[in-house]
C-alpha cells in the first residue's frame, strides 16, 4: 500500500555527493528534479563534497544533517578505480606502475615503487574515508528520526556493487544504475524488488548490473527548484572554463569489450524528446552557461539516431543559442555531410573519438563496431565544415593481439587524422584499460589466465594491480619502456611522443593495410571473445 502524501511530505533527502574530480554532479542533480516533479512539497539538499576542501568533508556533512535532519540519505559515488595516463590523486598512476615494472633503472623502480605506495595509500585512503562518510552520515542521521535510511548508487558502486555490498552497513540500499524509480518507490512505500538494487545484508540477484534498466521520460530539469535546494551551484557556473553537463539520450547499443555503459545504461537507447533537452539548456544559458557537455555514452551511438542529433543541433539553433560550445564522445562513423556542418554552426569546440586502435582487425576483435575507413572519411567530412578546434583521439594499445603489425597500422591510421584536422589539433589519449568486472574483457581474461577467478577488482596490491592495469605479454614490456621513455622526455606532450617513438621503433604501415583486414586474420576473428 502506497504511503499517504502527508506522511511523503515529512520526508527530507539529502543528496550527497561523496569527494571526487570537481565534474558538475548531473546524477543527483536529476535525481532531485525526478523526486521534485513527483512530490512537489518534498524537501531535499544537495551537498556536494567534492567542491569541499578535503580537511573540511566531515565538518560540512555532520553539520548539514544536524541542520537539515535527513529522513533519507542518498551518497553518489563517482569514482574507484584510479588508473589513468594523467596526474590526479597522489600522482600519476601509469608513470609509477610502469616505472615499477618495467624501468631497467634501480633507481627509478624505487622511485615507481614509492610512487605506488602513495597511490595505493590514497586508493584505500579513499575507500576507507567514503565509508566512514556513509556509516557517519547514517549515524548522525538516526539521531534525528530513527527510521533514516541510506541509499548508495553512482558509477564506482555500479560497477563494484558486489564488493561494496560486503563493506557497507547493514541495511544499506544499494543503487545499481539509474535511481529514479527506485528513490521514487522508497517515498511511496512501494516494494522496490523489481529495480536494480538489493540491501546490505541478503545478497544481490545473480547478474544484477545485466538487468534491464526500466524506461523513464526524462523531461528538462527545473534547474530554478536546483538552485534553491543547491546554492553551491555557483561554484561550477563561475568557473569559466567549465562544461556543464546536459543529457540528450540514455544506454548504449554497442558492445565493446573492456566498456561498462552498456551493462549500466543498457543496449537500447532511450532518446529525451528534443524540446526537454533545449529547455534544459536555455535555463543554463539564462545562468550564464555557454560550455556544454553532453554526458551521454555516445552523442551518436547508431547511424539510426544521425536524424535525432540533427533535429536536437537545429532546435539549438532555433532557439538562439548561437554563442555556446559544446563537446561530447561521438562515433565518427555516424555523420553525414549535413550533420557535420550542424555540428561546427553549433559550435562543437571539442569531441572525444574512443577508436581504440588504428587498426581494422582489432577494432573488430574488441567488437568496436565500427568501420575504420567510413571514421576517417567522416572526419574529413568535419574538417571540410571548417571543424578547427582540438580532437581527442583515445588509443587503449595492448588490449587483444597487439603486435608490430598492428601497432604500425595504428601509426598510419593516427597520421592521416593528423592530415585531416592537422597535428596540433590531434590529441593522441593513450590509455592502458583499467580492467573492470561484468565486462567481456574479464570473461577474455579469466579464460586466457590473465587474471584468476575470485580476484579482487578493487585490490591495488601489486600482484593484482599489474593485472588490472591492462598490459598483458608479450607487448607489454615493450609499451612499458616507449611510455617511460616518453614521460623521460616530453611529460607534458606524452601521447604525441608515444606516438612518434612507437613510429621510430615499428614505422608505418600502408594505410589500406589499417584499414581491412587480411583472409588469415578474417578466419580467427570469431575465435576471439566468443
Amino acid at each position: 500500500m502506497d504511503k499517504p502524501l502527508n506522511k511523503i511530505k515529512n520526508e527530507r533527502v539529502l543528496f550527497i555527493r561523496l569527494p571526487c574530480n570537481p565534474i558538475f554532479p548531473i546524477g543527483p542533480i536529476y535525481l532531485a528534479d525526478h523526486l521534485h516533479k513527483c512530490f512537489p512539497d518534498l524537501s531535499q539538499k544537495i551537498l556536494d563534497l567534492a567542491s569541499i576542501p578535503s580537511l573540511d568533508v566531515t565538518r560540512n556533512l555532520i553539520q548539514t544533517i544536524k541542520d537539515f535532519k535527513p529522513t533519507l540519505l542518498v551518497y553518489s559515488w563517482r569514482d574507484i578505480q584510479i588508473y589513468a595516463p594523467v596526474d590526479g590523486r597522489q600522482g600519476n598512476p601509469l608513470q609509477s606502475s610502469f616505472e615499477a615494472f618495467y624501468s631497467e633503472n634501480p633507481i627509478k623502480r624505487i622511485h615507481g615503487a614509492l610512487g605506488g605506495i602513495r597511490l595505493m595509500t590514497s586508493h584505500y585512503g579513499e575507500l576507507w574515508r567514503n565509508q566512514k562518510l556513509i556509516k557517519k552520515g547514517l549515524k548522525y542521521a538516526k539521531r534525528f528520526s530513527k527510521n533514516a535510511r541510506a541509499v548508495v548508487g553512482g558509477g564506482a558502486v555500479s560497477v563494484f556493487y558486489q564488493q561494496l555490498g560486503k563493506t557497507l552497513p547493514k541495511g544499506t540500499i544499494i543503487s545499481v544504475g539509474e535511481g529514479e524509480l527506485l528513490l521514487e518507490k522508497l517515498l511511496r512505500g512501494q516494494a522496490i524488488n523489481d529495480e536494480r538494487s538489493f540491501i546490505v545484508g541478503d545478497p544481490p540477484r545473480e547478474k544484477l548490473i545485466h538487468e534491464k534498466p526500466n524506461s523513464l521520460l526524462k523531461t528538462a530539469c527545473n534547474y530554478s527548484y536546483i538552485t534553491s535546494i543547491w546554492p553551491e551551484i555557483n561554484w561550477y557556473l563561475e568557473g569559466g572554463d567549465f562544461y556543464i553537463g546536459v543529457q540528450t539520450k540514455r544506454g548504449c547499443p554497442h558492445n565493446c569489450c573492456y566498456c561498462i555503459y552498456t551493462v549500466i545504461e543498457g543496449k537500447k537507447v532511450r532518446i529525451n524528446p528534443v524540446e526537454e533537452v533545449v529547455a534544459e539548456m536555455q535555463q543554463l544559458y539564462n545562468l550564464g552557461v555557454r560550455g556544454f557537455w553532453f554526458t551521454d555514452a555516445q552523442f551518436i551511438p547508431a547511424r539510426g539516431h544521425i536524424d535525432n542529433a540533427k533535429e536536437l543541433l537545429k532546435a539549438i539553433i532555433k532557439a538562439g543559442l548561437n554563442d555556446i560550445n559544446w563537446a561530447a564522445y561521438i562515433r565518427a562513423d555516424n555523420l553525414d555531410k549535413e550533420l557535420a556542418e550542424l555540428m561546427v554552426e553549433t559550435g562543437m569546440s571539442y569531441f572525444e573519438i574512443g577508436i581504440t586502435s588504428g587498426s581494422q582487425e582489432l577494432v573488430r576483435k574488441m567488437r568496436m563496431g565500427y568501420n575504420l575507413k567510413t571514421v576517417l572519411r567522416n572526419c574529413q567530412l568535419l574538417a571540410d565544415a571548417g571543424f578547427k578546434d582540438q580532437v581527442s583521439v583515445n588509443y587503449s594499445f595492448n588490449v587483444i593481439d597487439e603486435r608490430p603489425e598492428t601497432i604500425r597500422q595504428t601509426i598510419r591510421y593516427h597520421r592521416e587524422l593528423e592530415k585531416i584536422f592537422g597535428i596540433k589539433n590531434v590529441e593522441p589519449a593513450i590509455f592502458f584499460i583499467g580492467l573492470q568486472p561484468h565486462t567481456l574483457l574479464e570473461k577474455y581474461g579469466l579464460e586466457k589466465g590473465l587474471i584468476n577467478k575470485g580476484y579482487n577488482p578493487m585490490s591495488m596490491m601489486p600482484w593484482t594491480a599489474r593485472k588490472l592495469l591492462w598490459n598483458p605479454e608479450p607487448m607489454g614490456k615493450t609499451f612499458g619502456k616507449i611510455c617511460l621513455e616518453a614521460f623521460d622526455t616530453q611529460p607534458n606532450n606524452f601521447g604525441r611522443t608515444v606516438i612518434d617513438l612507437l613510429e621510430r621503433d615499428y614505422g608505418s604501415a600502408p594505410l589500406e593495410e589499417a584499414l581491412t583486414v587480411s583472409a588469415e586474420h578474417r578466419q580467427n576473428l570469431s575465435k576471439s571473445l566468443r
